[in-house]
């Protein structure tokens, strides 16, 4: 199956497409219930791989276990995968590239920033020369066959935005994202000057970014999205709520026999659909 080919034709289609920022097997068996796409989300695997926040700590081979794992028990979904800078060096990318294609990851995401990196919604980014990063991109091009590559700018400053978007728009990249965006007027000016290119737009609950709707997203010409830590920081949030009440309670477990609690028989029922890569998810991608 030619998965960056799957995934360049849903984002050719009209609206916005999504994908879900996924951190492990187990989140992903439930996003599969509701999308059809995954972002492999650098934020989410360096907090439940090492625990540690996304400032750089991912090695490549860790990713790509993770890759591995993912696609035969999910053939059909899209795996964007986040390769942060190409763990710095060109050649490291490349072949990066070429592994996790060899994998099946549909596409991935790499930017334009300089050690140390920061997430691309914290402050404190910095950027490489601009032909500097172009080389690599370059390079990371010219060693895919089917991946579909999305090139993304980390730059802040206004005029420094426009320049690099309008630079990897002329590139052979599929996708360009500007991360970080903080305004509504900001990614219609990115819009104008990538030209035809598809637009990438990244939300995460607490970043800079506006929070906007699909359809708001597909009005502003936006192709596709992603989502890097909704199971994430849904998980944090249960977990904190179950283990409260567990200590209120006395170390009383709930009852999930009488309904609306996750048990043993209906969690094995969720893992089972991933045996032998049954899982096809809501709308199936064609082979």
């Amino acid at each position: 199956m030619r998965h960056g080919t799957a995934l360049r034709e849903d984002i050719a289609a009209p609206g916005t497409t999504p994908l879900i920022g996924i951190y492990d097997m187990y989140s992903a068996s439930i996003a599969a219930q509701h999308y059809d796409g995954f972002f492999v989300s650098g934020f989410g695997f360096a907090a439940s791989h090492y625990g540690l926040p996304d400032i750089g700590f991912i090695a490549w081979p860790d990713m790509l276990g993770f890759v591995e794992r993912l696609r035969p028990a999910f053939p059909r979904h899209h795996l964007l995968v986040d390769i942060d800078d190409g763990y710095v060096d060109p050649e490291v990318a490349c072949h990066v590239v070429r592994r996790l294609e060899r994998a099946g990851a549909s596409g991935v995401i790499l930017e334009d920033q300089k050690r140390p990196r920061r997430c691309g919604h914290a402050d404190g980014k910095i950027i490489l020369p601009l032909d500097e990063y172009l080389n690599k991109l370059e390079l990371v091009l010219a060693a895919r066959n089917d991946l579909l590559v999305v090139a993304r700018t980390d730059a802040t400053e206004e005029n420094e935005i426009l320049r690099r978007a309008a630079a990897l728009a002329e590139t052979g990249a599929d996708v360009v994202l500007v991360d970080g965006v903080r305004s509504v007027e900001w990614i219609r000016k990115v819009r104008s000057v990538i030209g035809d290119k598809p637009l990438l737009f990244n939300q995460i609950a607490g970043g800079k970014s506006p929070r906007l709707s699909l359809t708001e997203l597909a009005g502003l010409g936006v192709d596709l999205a992603i989502y890097s830590t909704p199971c994430l920081f849904a998980a944090h949030r249960a977990i904190d709520g179950a283990l409260t009440a567990l200590r209120e309670d006395d170390g009383r477990l709930p009852d999930a026999a009488a309904g609306g609690e996750i048990g043993v028989a209906s969690s094995t029922r969720l893992l089972e659909r991933n045996i032998g890569g049954q899982r096809l998810g809501r709308q199936a991608v064609p082979a």
